[in-house]
């Protein structure tokens, strides 16, 4: 499988990643931030994985079932057909008044037609294949368990004799059967009954879930699955938003940009939860605020760049050797180091998503008092750190610099906290912090722009340009039309675009040139294409780069320039968001069109 032809399931507790065949290659229990059980993905040999075998006749095919986590994957052969519903199961328990979210995998296998046969490759590998996991054949289930490493034990409860599975021997299905694949052993033994409601509850849950997404004119389906995949990415238990499913998949074959994307970024995170807010999400919206003021125990502290999705604070890197990676990409890293690093601009990006969310849901928010508490220290820090120098957006590993989009997120965080304390009618703050925003802004005016560019490069003084500075419009710093920008957007295109794709950049950084293009990139420059009046290149761009997805229409981090197969962790958050942003603006631009000719009829 060349491609990251694979499609996610989950319950906002853990995910698991599912092969256009029907092999779950990656999945980490009882949570997202666990060990693996299934690590096929990032080793080929050793790794682990779930699948059906069947002979070459069969045709395999691949859908989810409408709006839903629910992935069908149906074998034909003839006559002979069967499909797998693979599910995480997700459900409202009225009388508890809670989620039902259990770290379990169940793959519902529904008859169809014939005598469909298969082989069953079971063959978990606990804690990321470190060590033996052996199985053992127990009265109700199939118990597997390590124990070399750490205890690590995973349960198969299947409706299909138990010997068939571990032993691989042909199954003949002749009516509906089941997985459920658990990380506790039950309490009540399922049945095929049981599995069934499971799957019709799950399914009742995400249809409701994706009814609040409004209906677009344009680019419906696309906009759905990237929201469904966002919510596939929160973990509901404290609110955390992670980045990506996935640890090391690798930015380019055989390098070593390789990073473990199972956190929480304050950065991603916040854009994540102002786009879904936007659509109607509140609930999604309210735990990611909860998990920050929690996060924010004194008014002076400085934020991390990231946090596990536990709100750990520490996420120490460490390399598996053992595993050889994904294609062979060395190496395999758990825990990031990066959350060490100094990123003046996640303020801005957390202080502009604590607006939206009190301008669109109101201060009487329980929790507003805590959010007006965090927006002055946010104002506090920002005011006593803008002035210095950091690692920017890109996470440069190696010397600070005083990047342009620090900087403007910096003016943001002021902004914003301005614009709060309006709707608050704090006049006094409002008069304190103006000059303090009009400061920032004329530094960044002073020192961003390059002269000999004609336009705002990646940092101050430098000749480089970084995709990064087009969401100065965004953010509200700068306007569209302004020449300035209209300019800078036109440097961007000459000097990263390369086949309709962008780099973030071009300059050596700590791991030399970057040979791949980040994804988000160029829906920033799709949009801000669109933002300056280019809207028919934009469209066609944007229906370029939607082809680019796989399958199922999912996006992981970067595009390989050439054979444009999708690379890096899987599936990434930030160009599922990205293209939320732009395919809304495309919509939007349709139905003003539409009102127009009607008012001119």
């Amino acid at each position: 499988m060349d491609n990251l032809d694979y499609g996610i399931i989950g319950n906002c507790r853990s995910a698991a990643l599912i092969s256009k065949n029907g092999s779950i290659d990656w999945c980490c229990l009882p949570e997202f931030d666990s060990s693996s059980v299934f690590a096929k993905l990032l080793d080929d040999e050793i790794g682990g994985s779930f699948g059906f075998i069947v002979d070459d006749s069969y045709t395999i095919e691949q859908e989810y079932d409408n709006d839903t986590a629910i992935l069908i994957t149906k074998f034909t052969s003839g006559e002979d057909c069967f499909e797998v519903h693979d599910f995480m199961p997700r459900y409202y328990k009225k009388e508890e008044h809670t989620y039902y979210t259990p770290p379990e995998i169940i793959r519902y296998i529904r008859y169809v037609s014939g005598e469909p046969k298969f082989k069953i490759n079971y063959d978990p590998k606990l804690e990321f294949a470190q060590g033996k996991t052996e199985s053992f054949i127990k009265k109700d289930f199939i118990a597997s368990l390590t124990h070399e490493v750490k205890f690590d034990t995973v349960f198969l409860y299947s409706s299909f004799a138990k010997e068939s599975i571990v032993n691989g021997d042909e199954i003949t299905l002749l009516e509906d059967g089941f997985f459920l694949l658990g990380y506790n052993e039950k309490i009540l033994i399922p049945t095929v009954e049981k599995a069934l409601l499971n799957l019709e509850r799950t399914k009742i849950y995400w249809l409701n879930w994706s009814q609040k997404t409004p209906t677009y004119r344009k680019f419906d389906t696309q906009i759905k699955r990237s929201v469904l995949t966002l919510k596939l990415l929160s973990y509901d238990k404290t609110g955390a938003v992670l980045a990506a499913a996935t640890t090391s998949l690798p930015e380019t074959i055989g390098e070593v940009r390789n990073w473990d994307y199972r956190f929480c970024w304050i950065r991603d995170a916040s854009m994540v939860i102002k786009v879904v807010s936007e659509l109607g999400h509140k609930n999604v919206a309210k735990r990611y605020l909860q998990f920050i003021i929690d996060l924010i125990p004194d008014k002076d502290e400085k934020l991390q760049i990231m946090y596990g999705i536990n709100k750990e604070k520490k996420l120490t890197e460490e390399t598996l050797e053992h595993l050889s990676g994904y294609k062979g990409s060395k190496p395999v890293r758990v825990g990031n180091a990066a959350y060490e690093q100094v990123q003046n601009d996640i303020y801005g990006i957390l202080m502009d998503v604590i607006y939206e969310l009190i301008a669109k849901f109101s201060i009487d928010m329980e929790n507003g008092e805590e959010l007006w508490g965090i927006t002055k220290g946010i104002v506090w820090i920002v005011e006593k750190h803008w002035k210095e120098a950091d690692k920017g957006i890109w996470e440069f590993r190696s010397e600070d610099k005083h990047f342009t989009f620090s900087k403007v997120l910096c003016w943001t965080a002021i902004d914003r906290a301005i614009k709060v304390a309006e709707m608050l009618n704090k006049q006094h703050k409002i008069d304190l912090w103006k000059p303090l925003e009009e400061e920032i802004r004329k530094d960044i005016m002073d020192n961003a722009w390059n002269e000999d560019k004609q336009a705002f490069t990646q940092s101050y003084g430098s000749p480089h340009m970084d995709a990064s500075v087009l969401l100065m419009e965004s953010y509200g710093f700068i306007d569209a039309k302004d020449p300035k920008f209209v300019s800078t957007v036109l440097a961007v295109e000459r000097d990263l675009c390369n086949d309709g794709l962008m780099y973030r950049y071009k300059n050596v950084d700590d791991f030399g040139e970057p040979s791949s293009s980040f994804t988000i990139c160029t829906f920033w420059f799709i949009n801000s294409l669109f933002k300056i009046g280019e809207e028919e290149k934009a469209l066609k761009q944007f229906e370029q780069l939607l082809s680019y997805s796989n399958h199922l229409g999912l996006f992981s981090e970067d595009i390989d320039f050439k054979t444009k197969r999708l690379l890096g962790n899987f599936p990434q958050a930030y160009s599922h968001l990205a293209l939320i942003e732009c395919a809304i603006n495309f919509s939007k631009k349709d139905a003003d069109e539409d009102v127009l000719t009607s008012m001119r009829a």
